[in-house]
This record gives structure tokens, C-alpha cells and sequence, in this order.
């Protein structure tokens, strides 16, 4: 196993208590890069069909009591609105049809978007659509849950172990680390951002995988307002999502800007842009956030997660491509992908594993992306908007 974020952990925690696992992560700690840096959110109405599958899929996991973390719960409730201002409605609208449809969400009208989430700009929210079933997820206990695991079946986590070279020998992966050799017939690529490079490292199909910066800035709250009580608001157009947490509301301008691998931070821009469009749709203490930061989020082009063998290279397992949703999928994820690697069909009923492999035409055509429900979180392909955003009223 190549990566140690949350879907490398989940991957090997499927696999620890039958097969000699070891995973070998590049940084200090597990989790460092995109999983530490996520909003952590389980929502139905986020990305295409393919996508709110493995998230339905998800959440018996999710929600069932473990013991080795003292069945501590892992979700939480939040409760999510999309927002719109009068000039959004018919998009939000329409981008919704389906999902409020299935019963995911419900409208609501200022009033009640009002008495959810009261720092709420009076005048600027003209109608909402709020999915009740929202919830947070705790990924520190979840990943304590897999490293417990691990450690119990005797899989090794080694961190500070770059991977350097890979040779295939007789079924056999020998792979090359900063700590040494180590031999296995699978390995397994859930590096993020850095897959492409591992993959070119096996000789595998290069599928073409962009890593994109997003923007984090944490905000506090007014005196007396508990964050516990209020929703996520994510913009009917993308353009921003606020989640109270931690004492206070992390915020995003939803930029998606390719990058190359790396420790991401954040750009002058995009905190001010972030800083313009929250204060603009919200009534918050100060002018600027108070921490910034940034993470990558990996896409391949049309969108959904990578999980399946590579079709040139034998023994060569993809778990790449999240995007915005490792977290809130990885159970699912993990589950098919334990399944194919031990060679069984996956017991998921409504999910079609060739709707995630590494041969699949959408890969890298994007003309054969499927319409997301939020942009906000998943969609690269987004175009700039024509008009400025809203003007920030006076402090």
C-alpha cells in the first residue's frame, strides 16, 4: 500500500486481518495532506449518481458503534443549505430537481434559512434547499479506528518511507523505499496527489490525474453563537461553502487551481476572494479569517474515484481520483476494492464496479462527465463567472 491518507488506511484495514499489509507513507503522520485538510462531511446530495451510490453505500459504516475506538460516533448532525440570492434561484432550482425529487433535500424559504443559520446577511439569502441528513464526520476517530486495526492484525504503518523504484519479478512487486526493500504481490497506489508519479514509477497508464489547490480559512464566531447549532451553507453556484466547527466556521472560496504535487498553501487571492464572499453573505466579527490554509484535491476527468487493477500492469491496484469525497466514501471504496484485490465480487448491491475502473472511457475524457449536484465540492470543469461577486456591505 502506497499512501496513508484515509483511503490508503481504509484499504488496508479491509485487507489487514487476512494478508500481510504494510503501508508506506511518505510524510511524518498519516492523513497530512487532503484528508487533514477536508471539510469531513457525509452528504447525499454532493457529485453524480456513481458518487452518491458509494456514499449511501457508506454510511452503515459510518454510523454502527466500534469498539476499537469505544464506539465513539463517528458522524455527528450538521445539516446542510444550498443558497441562493434572488439572481440564483432557477439555478438552484434546477440543479436540485432530481435530488429534491428523491426526497435528499427540501426547499426552504429565507425565513427558515434565516432561524438556521442567523449570521445569514439580511436581504441576501432568497431561497434554500436543505438536506436534513447532513453529517459531520470525525476523521480523527476514524482514522484511530483503522491504524487500531492495523496495529491489532499486525500490518506495518511505516511513515517517513518514500517509495523510489518499482520492479515486477516473477509475480512479485519489489519496491525500493527510503527505508529499505519490500516485496508484495499487490501494491496498491493511494498516493493522491503523487499517483501519477507512483504509477509512472510501475509503467502504468498514465490516467491523466490533476491535483487542484482549494483555499481554507477559519473565521470565528460571534460571542454567544454555538456552532454545534448551524448548518453548512454552500452557494447554489459554487462559489463558496461555510461549515461551523471547532469553535468557529471554516470557509472556502471553492477554488479549484491545478497544481502540481505538493505541500499546498494558500494564495494572497484566493483568502481574499474567500474573505470578500463570506463576509458578503454573512454577518461575522472582524474583516479577515483568522488561519488559512490549503489542501490538493485529485480528479481524473470525469470526475469520479479510480478503484481497480491497471489494464497494462499486472498486480497494480488504482485508489485514486476522490476529489472532494475520500472521506465520506472511503468504507464503500474500501469494500470494493477488498473485494476485487481477493479476487471476489463485491456484496454492494446497486454498485457496478466498472463505473470505477482505471479502463473506463471517462477517465480521461471529460465529455463523458455525468452532472454534479454540488460543483461546490466536485466539479473541476468550472468556467468564471461573468459578474463580480456580491459587494460586501459595510463593517
Amino acid at each position: 500500500m502506497v499512501g496513508a491518507g484515509i483511503s490508503g488506511l481504509s484499504v488496508a484495514s479491509a485487507l489487514s486481518a487476512d494478508a500481510n499489509v504494510a503501508v508506506l507513507e511518505r510524510e511524518t503522520l498519516p492523513g497530512y495532506h487532503a484528508t487533514g485538510r477536508s471539510a469531513a462531511i457525509s452528504l447525499m446530495c454532493i457529485g453524480p449518481a456513481r458518487i452518491r451510490a458509494l456514499t449511501l453505500a457508506s454510511q452503515d459504516f459510518l454510523a454502527a458503534p466500534h469498539a476499537l475506538i469505544d464506539e465513539a460516533p463517528l458522524l455527528s448532525p450538521r445539516g446542510m443549505i444550498l443558497m441562493a440570492r434572488d439572481d440564483q434561484c432557477e439555478t438552484l432550482l434546477a440543479r436540485t430537481r432530481d435530488i429534491a425529487a428523491a426526497g435528499i433535500v427540501v426547499p426552504i424559504n429565507a425565513e427558515e434559512i434565516a432561524l438556521r443559520m442567523p449570521l445569514v446577511r439580511s436581504g441576501y439569502a432568497a431561497l434554500g434547499m436543505y438536506e436534513a441528513d447532513a453529517r459531520d464526520i470525525d476523521i480523527m476517530a476514524l482514522q484511530n479506528l483503522h491504524r487500531r486495526k492495523l496495529a491489532g492484525d499486525g500490518a506495518s504503518l511505516l511513515c517517513d518511507t518514500e517509495v523510489l523504484s518499482m520492479r515486477r519479478l516473477g509475480g512479485t512487486w519489489q519496491v525500493e523505499t527510503s527505508t529499505g526493500w519490500y516485496a508484495a504481490p499487490v501494491v496498491i497506489n493511494a498516493s493522491g496527489a503523487w499517483a501519477e508519479q507512483v504509477g509512472s514509477l510501475a509503467g502504468a497508464r498514465d490516467l491523466g490525474l490533476q491535483p487542484c489547490r482549494r483555499t481554507g480559512l477559519f473565521f470565528n464566531l460571534p460571542p454567544g453563537v454555538d456552532p454545534a447549532t448551524l448548518p453548512m451553507m454552500v452557494d447554489a453556484e459554487g462559489e463558496f461553502y461555510v461549515k461551523p466547527e471547532n469553535g468557529g466556521m471554516m470557509a472556502t472560496p471553492a477554488d479549484l487551481t491545478p497544481s502540481p504535487p505538493c505541500d499546498a498553501r494558500p494564495e494572497p487571492m484566493d483568502v481574499a476572494l474567500g474573505t470578500d464572499r463570506v463576509r458578503a453573505a454573512f454577518d461575522l466579527p472582524g474583516i479577515t479569517p483568522v488561519r488559512s490554509w490549503a489542501g490538493l484535491r485529485s480528479f481524473v476527468a470525469d470526475g469520479v474515484p479510480v478503484c481497480g487493477f491497471d489494464p497494462q500492469v499486472e498486480g497494480f491496484f488504482w485508489l485514486v481520483g476522490q476529489g472532494g469525497v475520500g472521506i465520506q466514501c472511503s468504507p464503500a471504496l474500501a469494500g470494493l476494492a477488498a473485494s476485487m484485490i481477493r479476487g471476489e465480487a463485491p456484496e454492494m448491491p446497486g454498485i457496478d464496479p466498472a463505473w470505477f475502473s482505471p479502463s473506463r472511457p471517462g477517465v480521461t475524457d471529460p465529455a463523458l462527465r455525468e452532472p454534479d449536484i454540488v460543483t461546490t465540492m466536485t466539479d473541476m470543469q468550472k468556467t468564471p463567472k461573468a459578474r463580480a461577486s456580491p459587494q460586501r456591505p459595510a463593517d
